[in-house]
């Protein structure tokens, strides 16, 4: 099998694949058709079937249980919101008509649910204001213990522009829940946001300043990863923060930590102000000179420097081509054009037909008046400005002196924050169905592992059960358009043919030479040799009685007697020598052999 031929094997099977891959959406959209009108009058005779689906497999649902000591938990599978306090407070600074907190809440199950009984708070209405909030079972104090806060979120329509955060707010004498609205105290702010293409996660902590008392927001540095992912394949996430008393914190989504850091480093604004700062009532002075390079005054132009000469001069050498029509403009009138009957020339002006190429310049190499190109001017130097030199009176830039920070303070345990007593969700969202559940406070990871095992985890495993495989999605896609089955196997097949036909078909020859150049004994004769040797020798034989009959013919009956003599003597060389012959056969390529005379 030749090269070329194998290439038209492999063009031919894949011209095949597309051929019957074509010819099978032709029938997949005639199906279509006869289906659509099959289940339109399904539709109208009232007999329209449900679809069938493949079963899922089931995974038992048990609403987990927090164990250890915890601040709060609770994953709703009660069915029921107690415990919440809906705000009814309004927003300050906005509209009357969009400043009430009146987003609905409900509890119920996510609306594509693997875990029947898994009931979680869902935010029901979109380009509303949301506010609800439940107290902690205890106050958290930041002193010796860590603060774990967890919880899951899913996006369950996908979100475009809003916010799935929870803030820890403050424990102050005046924290009414029921006036819970966006400027309410709240200490951490830990969650998913997203506007547009900006993926966010928060971590926000409120700090205190020890001298004035105020309180700054700082935000934590943006993680690396790529959030993307986690705002739109519509599973459900888990979201942990985890805050030590060492100044250090995790955040993990799945149990994966995504950013880390030190709340004295990896802030912004930072914690501590800077302990000098530019003195603002420092001035520079006048004769302060911070020019690095100045003119030389001692240098002087050049007496050949031509300041007036052109940069660009007519090209003296440049010859009007030949065929020039210096006479014919190079735009007409349109000779064809008419004035438009409406044309008023006291309201529009005189009229001219509009201007089209000359017609005569299209064969001439140019049209109007020739004027010569205009080239580089090799004299011309420009304006001439004195060479730039080291200024030795340099002073570098001027900076205001530093003077001690008058609101320098140094905090090194902003761990030690306010202490908190309530949860809760203030929230705005262009999208609804936003699914949250099984909410953690605790100070023990052991504790929150364990919630998030029994919560989340089942919820993983519930969503991995009935999502399919790569080979059962193939399968399905490959019973509703059947041409697949085609692709797949010119997929597997074409590249095994391939392997083969390109490696293991050939057949590697014996070299002739190899036997001349050893003693070892040869391979038997095969068939097709043995067949192409007898017909060599029938044909030598044939042309051999053709010559004895002429020579017959031309000598006579005095020859005969010597044509004898020589025969008997050929008979007796090759009685002699047959044995010789044998030996050499064993030893000499089938291909080398010389036809063998009888």
């Amino acid at each position: 099998m030749t090269m070329e031929l194998k290439w038209r094997m492999c063009v031919l099977l894949l011209a095949l694949g597309c051929a019957v891959a074509l010819a099978q959406d032709d029938v997949d959209v005639e199906d279509a058709d006869i289906e659509l009108e099959d289940d339109i009058n399904e539709a109208v005779e009232g007999e329209e079937a449900a679809p069938s689906t493949p079963p899922v497999p089931k995974v038992t649902y048990q609403p987990p249980i927090p164990s250890g000591d915890f601040y709060f938990a609770d994953s709703f599978d009660e069915g029921t919101l107690d415990g919440w306090v809906l705000s009814k407070a309004k927003k300050e600074g906005i509209d009357e008509e969009i400043a009430k907190y009146d987003g609905q809440w409900e509890v119920e199950e996510m609306q594509d649910t693997k875990l029947l009984g898994d009931k979680g708070l869902v935010l029901k209405s979109r380009a509303k204001h949301h506010a609800i909030s439940a107290k902690l079972r205890k106050t958290f104090v930041f002193d010796t213990k860590p603060l774990i806060v967890q919880y899951e979120v899913n996006f369950q329509t996908g979100i475009d522009c809003g916010g799935a955060y929870v803030k820890l707010l403050s424990q102050t004498p005046d924290l009414n829940l029921d006036e819970f609205v966006d400027k309410t105290p709240y200490t951490i702010m830990f969650g998913p946001d997203k506007c547009g293409e900006d993926y966010k996660l928060h971590f926000i902590f409120r700090h205190k300043n020890p001298k004035t008392g105020e309180y700054e927001e700082k935000h934590a540095k943006k993680p690396d990863a790529d959030l993307r992912t986690y705002y739109t394949d519509k599973k459900t996430h888990l979201y942990t923060l985890v805050l030590n008393p060492d100044n250090s914190f995790e955040i993990l989504i799945d149990q994966t930590v995504i950013n880390s850091g030190n709340l004295l480093t990896d802030m912004s604004p930072a914690v501590n102000p800077a302990a000098e700062i530019e003195d603002p009532d420092d001035q520079k002075p006048e004769d302060w000179d911070e020019r690095p390079k100045i003119q030389d005054p001692d240098a002087v132009k050049p007496e050949d420097w031509d300041e007036d000469a052109p940069a660009k001069i007519a090209d003296e050498e440049a010859v009007k081509p030949e065929g020039w029509l210096d006479d014919e403009p190079e735009y007409t009138s349109d000779p064809d054009a008419i004035k438009p009957e409406d044309w008023d020339e006291d309201m529009d002006g005189e009229w001219e037909a509009p201007q089209i190429p000359n017609a005569k310049c299209e064969t001439a190499p140019g049209c109007g008046p020739w004027q010569r190109p205009m080239i580089d001017n090799p004299n011309y130097k420009g304006k001439w400005k004195p060479p730039m030199i080291d200024n030795p009176n340099y002073q570098g830039v001027w900076k205001p002196r530093k003077i001690p920070n008058p609101d320098f303070f140094e905090d090194l345990h902003p761990f030690r924050m306010t202490a908190i007593s309530a949860v809760g969700l203030e929230l705005w969202s262009m999208s609804s169905d936003i699914f949250f559940d099984n909410f953690m406070v605790c100070s023990e990871r052991t504790v929150a592992e364990q919630w998030a095992k029994d919560g989340w985890g089942l919820k993983k495993a519930a969503e991995g059960a009935a999502e399919p495989g790569l080979v059962t999605q193939m399968m399905s896609a490959a019973e509703e358009r059947p041409w697949l089955w085609v692709v797949y196997i010119l997929t597997v097949a074409l590249p095994v043919f391939l392997l083969f036909v390109f490696c293991c078909s050939g057949k590697k020859k014996t070299s002739d030479a190899q036997y001349k150049k050893t003693d070892e004994p040869q391979p038997d004769v095969t068939e097709e040799e043995k067949e192409e040797e007898d017909k060599e020798n029938g044909e030598e034989e044939d042309d051999k009685e053709e010559e004895e009959k002429q020579g017959e013919e031309k000598k006579g009956d005095g020859e005969e007697s010597q044509e004898e003599e020589v025969a008997e003597e050929e008979k007796e060389e090759d009685g002699d020598k047959s044995d010789e012959k044998d030996d050499d056969i064993l030893r000499r390529s089938p291909r080398s052999r010389k036809p063998r005379k009888d």
